[in-house]
């Protein structure tokens, strides 16, 4: 329990604080410059042996062991491609730091960059920062944040939406679950911004049909780790789950 508590600190401390990212990582991947292996052999173990599609494989901290960025998550996988590992890695060299979430963060950064057009975005004239947050128009803490939106723009916080029905995409009939079909009606409404709106004070959703990527930010959601709504990734990828009030929120933000 004791052992639980201390990792429960440190998962929270480094989402909230945001640890230097950008210079542990480059402390703890310098000398894997020598790393050997496969990368087209691993990718087909992974392939034929668990039907796991690797987007990308890279060297790892870990001896022996390459790290393996996919769809369903960041897995490490020996050089023979005999064994496998998912889970936190973190390094306690120096500093307790959270070595996948490191990793992650530059898929969450990188990630989102494909559906900037996507997004229903709500500006600050005087923007300082911009945030991209996963939502529902059934989350609760969602509605919350959303009624404050004039607050966030006003601390100079531009918001970007990407859409994660908590329902998920379908039903156990296989069919578009109804979370689904109101938040692509959203997304396919003339004006996105008023009709979010609209639809988080409860109004009921006009439903439309078009061509929007809400399966696609959905499964991006669950690959970097989403697992509710609110979440909300800073530009240089670090994510938080939760709401975050308005002050709070311009706080972590400066202090990155």
């Amino acid at each position: 329990m004791k052992m639980f508590k201390f990792f429960l600190i440190v998962i929270t401390t480094f989402a909230l604080n945001n640890l230097a990212l950008a210079a542990s990582n480059d402390e703890h991947t310098k000398n894997l410059g020598n790393s050997k292996y496969d990368e087209k052999a691993l990718m087909l173990k992974l392939s034929s042996t668990l039907g796991l599609k690797a987007d990308k494989i890279n060297a790892s901290p870990l001896p022996d062991m390459a790290e393996v960025v996919t769809k369903q998550g960041i897995f490490y996988i020996s050089y023979d491609g005999n064994y496998i590992l998912q889970g936190k890695l973190f390094g306690i060299d120096n500093e307790v730091i959270d070595l996948t979430e490191l990793s992650l963060a530059k898929v969450r950064a990188d990630g989102v960059k494909q559906f900037e057009n996507a997004m229903i975005t709500y500006p600050a004239k005087n923007e300082k920062h911009v945030v991209t947050i996963f939502t529902d128009i059934t989350c609760g803490y969602c509605r919350k944040l959303h009624e404050q939106m004039d607050d966030y723009n006003n601390l100079g916080i531009t918001v970007r939406y990407l859409a994660y029905p908590r329902s998920g995409i379908r039903d156990q009939m296989g069919n578009y679950s109804q979370g689904f079909k109101d938040l692509r009606s959203i997304w396919c409404h003339e004006n996105p911004e008023e009709a979010l709106t609209k639809a988080k004070s409860g109004s009921p959703v006009a439903q439309r049909i078009c061509e929007k990527p809400i399966e696609d930010e959905f499964n991006f959601g669950r690959q970097i780790g989403v697992g509710g709504t609110p979440a909300i990734i800073f530009e240089n990828g670090t994510m938080v789950p939760g709401y975050q009030p308005p002050e709070k929120l311009a706080q972590i933000l400066e202090s990155l």
